[in-house]
This record gives structure tokens, C-alpha cells and sequence, in this order.
């Protein structure tokens, strides 16, 4: 990492590292009678690590200027392992959340390990962590290969993908230290929230600048939905977390925004969440790494562009639907139910464009483990997104919303579209970075997919018909006019839908743990060589490497 700095670069990089360290020491010392400190703690340990790994290096030779001439895919490296680690973390947290519904004496009585800790624990490791990571290591190796030119500087990557990595380990120590807004899938505090702007602006300036100094004219549409999912996010960021910390030496905030328009921002933010960093984010991968491991141009590219302004249009308007039958003025709800069956069109134009792709190579689908990640994704993708449409009714919302049926919703979509299709790319990145001509284990590349598919529909199957059950039990009366069952008797009736809901977590977590090994086992085995290389020259890249397929 620290070799392939300049001596500039590297003392931007010590100078950064121990400003890290002494805001962690300054938090550590403020806070010390407040949760604060421990995070501080943590930043400050941080920031020190940091230090002694520039140091390290700090005196090797700079890299020649011949270094122009090759991509920069490093950080790719690192954010694919970074990815795969949290993956594993963070889905071991999440079936033991599921186990902990079937069993609650799985806390042990230690206030860290209750279900309001774990669980945010879980959602920001699998979304953030590992979804995250995937997307930034994704992002740098698109858009060098469809702009055939290599990132701008070695420094900027770098102090994305750690920097944002130090976001994710505030969030998840803070959560099992009770540190928490409160916010669904915003639950950081303000201090992190800060800090994930700095992070977030400056990977929104890399890529512009990388797209800046292009050789290729024309902006493929993966890096269309990349910019959305960058933007986007960062507005919705920045908006939702306007809050005042009640003094600088506490960790504890409060919000800007109260009453129901709080809710209302709040899920602004939240289903936009979904849209520009669970879907457009995911659709900029899908949309280069399918047709590149399936040989194919993409079908349509129109379509692509179509289904772009599509979904970056009707996704902002959509968050309502989860505030049906609430204070939320009823034409701001029918607002979002409206929207919320329109989106179907860009979606499904979407998921269609994908299969269709693999017209007349349908033969390697079967044959490629790889490919059929990516394959089911876009079936997991299609029908998530009617389900979330067909959800978003009022009629069908008064049945299903506060039930497991959106939990099925929500795991068809990390489980089976965010998480295959992130899968799919990393297996297509890995032998290539490191110049392996397979997989360490082909086997284990289709052990990985049958057991994450198995994991993926036993829990949605599981929590579909617990949620269904759990919304006909609660508004069932008897003949006297008064609920027939108690919110406890709905409770027991899901208990062996939870142990089906954890089973198939558990089949899911074993699938990640066996592609992590089967990761790190192709890392080892590359040649010495092509670890030290940086990748192929943007000049004359072959087809497979770095130029835009035909019809792209």
C-alpha cells in the first residue's frame, strides 16, 4: 500500500493519520464520563495503527512515473477482502439476532448482546461494511477500465476506503456501547455522521475526477448509476442527520426535526437508502460486470438509460408508503402509494435488460457458478421490486406493514439480489487482480451459490408466511367484536418460523464463510509477481480487460 505512494502522498498520509489520532485522543478525554470516550478510544487507537503503517513504509522508493501507464487496483484488492471480512462479521451477527428471537435467553444477561444492540450491528456491518466496501472496490475498478485511464492520485482511494471503514467501526462499537440515533439505517451519531461526509465528498470528487481525465468519450452506464448512488446518498445524508449534539463532549444528539415530519425525513431517507445505495449502486455493477462475465453485450442499451432516469426519478418520492395510517397527511401517502407502483416500470426494465443479456449464453449460466450469481440476482431483483411495489398499496400495507412479511421483503432483496450480485462480481475480480487463471476452488465457488440460494429462500419462505400469519391474527375478531388472539398467542404461533428464518441464515453465513476462504486461498496462491502488479495498461487493455464490449 505505503509503496505505491509518493513521498507527497505519504506525508499526506502521516499528517492525516495523526490528525485521526489526536481528534480520538481530544473525543477520549472530552468524553470521558460519556460513551463518547469509548469511541474516542477507538479513533485514537485507530489513528496511531495508521501512523506506524505509513512509518513503515515511509522510506521505500517512490513509484516511477511508468506507474501512469498501468490502472491503479490496489485499493480494489483491499475492498474486496475488507468486503468478504465484514460479510462474514456481520452475517454471524445477524443469525444470532434470528436465534435470539427463537431462544431470548440468548443474551446472556449482558446489556451489549440485547437485540436493540445487535441488531443495528448487523444491518450496518451487511450494509455498509460489506455492501458498502463491495461498491467502492466495484466503482474504482469500473470506472478505470470503461474510462481506460487510471485513478488521478494513490492518496484519495486510500482515504476513502479507510476512512469509510472508521465509519463502520464507530457505528458498531457505538451500538454495543448503547450509542445509537435511533434512526433506521441512519443510527450513528453526529460525530460519525461528520465524519462520513468528509469521507463520502472526497470518493464523490475522485470519481468525477477520474471521469474527468477519461480517454474514452462516451460515460458508460454503470458509472451513471454509480454517480446516482454517490449524490444521492450524500443528500440524503447530510439532510436526515441535521442534529445538535447536546454539548461536544457528549456522544448523545437530537434532531432538527420532530413530530411527524421527522418520520417524514426519516423515511426519505430511508426507502432512498434503499433506492440509491441498495439498487442504483448495485445496478452500476450489475450492469458491467453481467455482460462481461457472460461474453455479452447488454441487450439494450437504451433500455439502460431509460430504466436510469426512470428509478433516480420515481424512487425520491416514494418513502411515504412505509407511514400509511399515520398523522402523515393522507394525499403525502397516496403520493408515495402512486409512485411506489410506477417505479415497477424502470425495475422491471432493469431486471428484463439483465436477462436478456444472457441470450445465447444460457449455456455458460448453467456451467458457471459465477455467472449464476449474477444471473439470480436480477430474478431476486425483479421480484423484490414488484413485491415492494405490490407492498406499498394501502389495502395490502394495513396487512403486512409491522409483520415479518417485510423482513421477507427486505432479505429478498440484501439476500438475494444486493448480496448474489456482490458475489457474482467479486468471484468474476478476484482471479483476475491477482492473475489466477480460476477460482482456488471451482467447487467451492458452487458450494458457496447452493448454499447461499438454499439460505436466501428458506428465510424469505420462513418470514412470509410468519408475516402473513402474524397480520391475519391480528385483525381477526370474534363474535363478540374483540381481537380473537392475543399479541402473545402470535408470538408462539412464529417461534418454528423463526428457527426455519434462522437455519436459513446460518446456510447463507456458511456460504460467505466458505467464499472468504475460497478468496483468501486464490490470494495465496497468486504468484509474487502479480501481487506487486497494478494492473493492465489503460492504452492498449485487451477486449476482456479493460475496453467496452461491442454494443455497449
Amino acid at each position: 500500500m505505503i509503496s505505491q505512494l509518493t513521498r507527497t502522498e505519504r506525508q499526506l498520509a502521516l499528517v492525516s493519520s495523526a490528525v485521526v489520532a489526536f481528534i480520538g485522543l481530544a473525543m477520549a478525554a472530552a468524553g470521558r464520563h460519556d460513551p463518547l470516550g469509548g469511541n474516542g478510544f477507538v479513533v485514537l487507537v485507530f489513528g496511531i495503527v495508521m501512523v506506524f503503517v505509513v512509518i513503515s513504509g515511509y522510506y521505500l522508493p517512490e513509484p516511477g512515473e511508468d506507474r501512469r501507464a498501468h490502472y491503479y487496483d490496489d485499493p480494489v484488492k483491499a475492498g474486496i477482502v475488507l468486503a468478504m471480512i465484514w460479510a462474514v462479521l456481520a452475517m454471524f451477527v445477524g443469525d444470532w439476532v434470528a436465534w435470539l428471537l427463537a431462544y431470548p435467553d440468548m443474551t446472556f444477561d449482558a446489556a451489549w448482546a440485547s437485540f436493540g444492540r445487535l441488531r443495528p450491528v448487523h444491518t450496518t456491518g451487511v450494509i455498509f461494511g460489506f455492501g458498502g466496501n463491495g461498491l467502492i472496490a466495484t466503482s474504482f475498478h469500473v470506472v478505470q477500465r470503461t474510462s481506460r485511464t487510471r485513478l488521478p492520485d494513490q492518496f484519495s482511494p486510500w482515504f476513502v476506503l479507510i476512512g469509510y471503514n472508521l465509519f463502520c467501526l464507530l457505528a458498531v462499537t457505538g451500538y454495543l456501547m448503547g450509542i445509537t440515533q435511533s434512526k433506521e439505517y441512519a443510527e450513528p451519531e453526529w460525530y460519525a455522521d461528520i465524519w462520513l461526509v468528509i469521507v463520502w465528498v472526497t470518493y464523490l470528487v475522485l470519481y468525477l475526477r477520474t471521469l474527468a481525465r477519461r480517454r474514452e468519450p462516451h460515460i458508460y452506464v454503470a458509472n451513471w448509476y454509480y454517480m446516482a448512488f454517490m449524490l444521492v446518498v450524500a443528500a440524503l445524508h447530510i439532510v436526515n442527520n441535521l442534529a445538535l449534539p447536546i454539548s461536544f463532549a457528549s456522544a448523545k444528539s437530537y434532531s432538527l426535526f420532530s413530530g411527524v415530519q421527522d418520520a417524514m425525513v426519516q423515511w426519505w431517507y430511508g426507502h432512498n437508502a434503499v433506492a440509491f445505495f441498495l439498487t442504483a449502486g448495485f445496478l452500476g455493477m450489475m450492469y458491467y460486470y453481467l455482460p462481461k462475465r457472460a461474453g455479452r453485450p447488454i441487450f439494450s442499451y437504451r433500455m439502460s438509460i431509460v430504466g436510469f432516469w426512470g428509478i433516480t426519478f420515481f424512487y425520491m418520492w416514494v418513502g411515504s408508503h412505509h407511514l400509511h395510517y399515520t398523522a402523515l397527511p393522507q394525499w403525502v401517502q397516496t403520493l408515495g402509494m402512486s409512485f411506489s407502483a410506477m417505479l415497477l416500470v424502470p425495475s422491471w426494465i432493469a431486471a428484463a435488460n439483465a436477462l436478456l443479456t444472457l441470450n445465447g449464453a444460457w449455456h455458460k449460466v448453467r456451467d458457471d457458478a459465477t455467472l449464476r450469481f449474477m444471473m439470480v440476482a436480477a430474478v431476486f431483483y425483479g421480484l423484490a421490486t414488484f413485491e415492494g411495489s405490490f407492498l406499498a398499496m394501502r389495502p395490502v400495507n394495513s396487512l403486512s406493514h409491522y409483520t415479518d412479511w417485510t423482513i421477507a421483503h427486505v432479505h429478498a432483496g440484501t439476500l438475494g439480489w444486493n448480496s448474489m450480485i456482490t458475489f457474482g462480481a467479486i468471484y468474476y475480480l478476484v482471479p483476475q487482480l491477482w492473475k489466477r487463471t480460476q477460482m482456488y476452488s471451482p467447487r467451492l465457488v458452487e458450494l458457496h451459490f447452493w448454499l447461499a440460494l438454499a439460505g436466501a429462500l428458506i428465510y424469505v419462505f420462513a418470514m412470509w408466511n410468519s408475516g402473513i400469519i402474524q397480520g391475519l391474527m391480528w385483525r381477526t375478531y370474534n363474535e363478540s367484536g374483540t381481537l380473537a388472539y392475543s399479541f402473545v398467542d402470535s408470538v408462539v404461533a412464529m417461534h418454528p418460523y423463526y428457527i426455519a428464518r434462522a437455519v436459513g441464515g446460518l446456510l447463507f453465513l456458511a456460504g460467505a464463510a466458505v467464499g472468504l476462504y475460497n478468496i483468501l486461498m486464490t490470494i495465496r496462491a497468486a504468484p509474487t509477481a502479480a501481487q506487486e502488479a497494478v494492473g493492465a495498461q489503460p492504452a492498449a487493455v485487451s477486449a476482456s480487460h479493460g475496453a467496452l464490449q461491442p454494443g455497449e
